[in-house]
């Protein structure tokens, strides 16, 4: 059961890097800067703003899930750790 959800955690946290380098990407067309009276870049810039608002959303939602399954898998170590060490031999 661990070494499973040892494999899972892993490919979340692939998952979050790989949210992580897709907003990256997006987002190095993004413009600070407010243009006046050009439609084509408004639209240009709202389409850019609503993919990294989905990108920001699964990548939040995952790195929540990543982060608690890690800690379960610590948790599950930690006890495995002490259950050893209480153990008479």
């Amino acid at each position: 059961m661990m070494l499973s959800l040892a494999v899972l955690w892993g490919l979340l946290a692939i998952t979050v890097l790989v949210l992580a380098v897709m907003r990256k990407m997006a987002a190095k067309d993004e413009s600070d800067v407010i243009h006046v009276d050009d439609t084509a870049f408004e639209t240009k810039q709202a389409s850019i703003a609503t993919r990294l608002e989905k990108i920001d959303h699964w990548g939040k939602i995952m790195t929540v899930i990543t982060v608690a399954i890690g800690l379960v898998l610590l948790g599950f170590y930690l006890y495995n750790v002490w259950q050893q060490g209480s153990t008479i031999q």
